[in-house]
């Protein structure tokens, strides 16, 4: 039973939360929108409001029927679940398993990769380090399965050398988890954080395009619009942002094409929520 209006914490640029706002939009739910800016204030995921609400500190969580939710594709099941029309997860259990493999495929193996920083989406700029314009976090990382060998020489690291950078939490004392992420964006190397996104998305991109070919129709799975086609346009916004030629991927740019012309995709895009700064409007 739902307990007043849905609200949503999210911020704009979040390809995470714009996932959950295309569901939002496709399933005509009314709800209100909570900004929470990654780069201000260093960082309003940190204040200790939204982290009893989120101990995770990411974006999107959807407050809705009483609890909260953190985690995209968890909120977009939990959606799915309780307002079934209209359908993102097929009836059909071979499809169904292709939607989530799809899903998957993109906010595990692609996603959280793309960022050379794994967490907070810091302004690395106005700390100094000269970060690449195109190269501040798009969102919170759901997963970071493949990093294990990066992280684990992060770990190793003199424990002075990680405390050193200059993140600091909302009682102004300097926060391992956020140390290590910048750390991460050092160890890439401000020559490198380009390319690292770019081989990342194409490497996803690869593999991806092979999968829609064989499972696609007029979207990702068959000819409706289902919960992979929530993970697939923000992913090639994703991608043109970070300047990854789409050329090889004539099946990704069709299907991202057909979903852009639908509403729910136009309404929820990053250029056209409250929180988008007057120069980023559409």
């Amino acid at each position: 039973m739902q307990v007043g209006k849905p609200i949503l914490y999210s911020y704009f640029r979040s390809s995470c939360s714009w996932r959950v706002r295309i569901a939002l939009a496709l399933k005509n739910i009314d709800y209100e929108t909570v900004a929470i800016n990654l780069t201000k204030d260093g960082g309003q995921q940190f204040s200790g409001e939204f982290q009893a609400l989120n101990p995770m500190k990411q974006v999107p969580a959807l407050k809705i029927d009483g609890i909260t939710i953190g985690q995209s594709l968890a909120i977009i099941e939990y959606l799915e679940e309780t307002r079934p029309t209209p359908r993102l997860l097929p009836w059909d259990p071979k499809k169904r398993a292709q939607v989530r493999m799809v899903s998957d495929l993109i906010a595990s193996g692609i996603q959280p990769l793309q960022e050379p920083c794994h967490g907070e989406a810091l302004d690395t700029r106005e700390r100094g380090l000269g970060v690449h314009p195109h190269l501040p976090c798009l969102c919170w990382s759901h997963r970071l399965p493949d990093c294990r060998g990066l992280w684990g020489s992060l770990r190793r690291w003199p424990e002075k050398m990680v405390t050193s950078l200059p993140t600091r939490g909302p009682d102004g004392r300097k926060e391992l988890a956020g140390s290590r992420n910048l750390s991460v964006l050092k160890q890439v190397g401000q020559e490198n954080q380009l390319t690292w996104a770019q081989q990342a998305i194409t490497s996803g991109f690869n593999a991806l395009e092979q999968i829609l070919q064989s499972t696609a129709g007029r979207y990702c799975v068959g000819d409706e619009v289902s919960m992979a086609d929530l993970c697939l346009a923000p992913q090639v916004a994703n991608a043109d942002r970070f300047k990854v030629d789409l050329t090889p991927y004539p099946t990704i740019s069709r299907i991202n094409k057909s979903l852009l012309a639908l509403e729910a995709f136009h309404v929820s895009h990053p250029c056209r929520q409250p929180d988008t700064p007057p120069e980023l409007r559409a």
